[in-house]
């Protein structure tokens, strides 16, 4: 079942305040059979948008369609919605079989033919055996996975998910976003799951809805939105360790952070904002990057490095000190980014914003064995670099 949004705006009105518009002018499409997250920071408007798919609320203005049919004045009873709230919204005083037929008691199911069809939906989530336990006696994951069939159970066109994973800890979450996943993908019923948590919405969604003070920021598969963020704001929301941000400038088709002449940036002059990733920075023994590691913190295979207080020295240029020929071209960091096999390291060495900066980090190889104290040189990968307007923070591409 597609869904469209058309121009959705939902504005609060209080007495006592003035107006709050807490979804403004969406208009987004979710594909048919896809699973789409709905990303961004408390009070964004993500939960107001799945309450007015769903009916719970009404839109101020715009419009919404399942398929070719205008939902929007239809009841929620009516629309054929199946919604898992965070707290699971559990009967206690039933149990797992009477939780999951409940939608179908109130349609006035066969009881035979509801019956197969809640054991059918309970083995799909993996609870068939615990159909004769109370909720008391099932674990935080097992308690989502009833929430889950009893969305189902009713065939819904349309499943939608508010922060399902939230009360459940860390190991039961990953466990948990796998079988939403699984499920949704054997099922094929159109999904719309929301959430805070950037890893979250990475790891299950089809694509990604990244929305702030109620605007659609990005809409994309969740590692192009990653890789090419559209403005300052998608950059620096999704990423842990955070992208680390640097004030730069473009002056005469150069990129410039403080004194260091950083590569060849055709764009007009103007104040930037330069974001580069964690993972951007490589260990290069040549480099004049140098750094002082403050702090280690090293999880499987990668080692963050947490820098305080660089040692560095200025050079007059960037320019690859191999090769004077070797130009340090920064042109595809903002559009079609190169295999990282042919990306050029910059030798980079932004002295003045690196020590205006609190902390940077820099993802490295667990295998180097950097300690704390121990002094390293870098260089940059330049399509981990993501340039944006000062002012506006819109993405700045380079002049075709």
């Amino acid at each position: 079942m597609e869904i469209t949004l058309q121009n959705l705006t939902k504005v609060f009105q209080s007495k006592k305040e003035d107006e709050v518009v807490a979804v403004d002018n969406l208009d987004i499409v979710i594909p048919s059979g896809k699973l789409y997250g709905l990303l961004g920071p408390s009070g964004c408007g993500k939960s107001t948008t799945l309450f007015m798919i769903c009916g719970l609320l009404k839109p101020t203005e715009g419009r919404i369609f399942f398929g070719n049919e205008d939902v929007t004045p239809v009841p929620p009873e009516e629309r054929g919605i199946g919604l898992v709230f965070q707290n699971y919204a559990l009967y206690p005083h039933m149990t797992v079989k009477q939780n999951i037929m409940f939608p179908l008691e109130n349609i006035k199911m066969d009881k035979k033919e509801g019956l197969k069809k809640a054991q059918d939906i309970a083995d799909l989530v993996g609870i068939g055996h615990l159909m004769n336990r109370k909720p008391a006696q099932l674990s935080g994951g097992q308690q989502q996975r009833v929430a889950i069939a009893r969305a189902l159970v009713k065939s819904p066109r349309v499943l939608l998910l508010d922060e399902p994973l939230s009360n459940l800890d860390a190991r039961l979450r990953l466990q948990t976003r796998e079988e939403i996943k699984r499920i949704q993908r054997e099922t094929g019923i159109t999904t719309i799951f929301v959430t805070h948590d950037q890893e979250e919405a990475m790891s299950i969604s089809d694509e990604i809805v990244v929305l702030d003070e109620g605007v659609t920021q990005q809409v994309g598969r969740p590692q192009e939105v990653y890789n090419k963020p559209n403005n300052l704001f998608v950059a620096k929301f999704l990423g842990t360790p955070p992208i680390n941000i640097f004030d730069g400038r473009i002056e005469d088709g150069r990129l410039i952070i403080g004194d260091a002449n950083i590569g060849k940036f055709e764009a007009p002059d103007q104040e930037v904002t330069i974001g580069i990733r964690p993972e951007g920075f490589k260990i290069a023994e040549r480099s004049s990057f140098q750094v002082d590691v403050e702090f280690v913190e090293t999880i499987g295979r990668d080692t963050t490095l947490i820098i305080e207080h660089p040692n560095v020295e200025t050079p007059e240029s960037f320019e690859d000190p191999e090769d004077d020929e070797d130009k340090v071209d920064t042109s595809a960091i903002a559009d079609e980014f190169a295999p990282d096999t042919d990306d050029k390291d910059m030798d980079f060495t932004p002295k003045q914003s690196i020590r205006s900066a609190k902390t940077f980090r820099a993802i490295v190889d667990a295998d180097y064995g950097v300690e704390p104290g121990d002094t390293v040189k870098f260089s940059v990968k330049p399509h981990k670099m993501h340039v944006f307007n000062k002012e506006t923070g819109e993405l700045v591409k380079p002049d075709a």
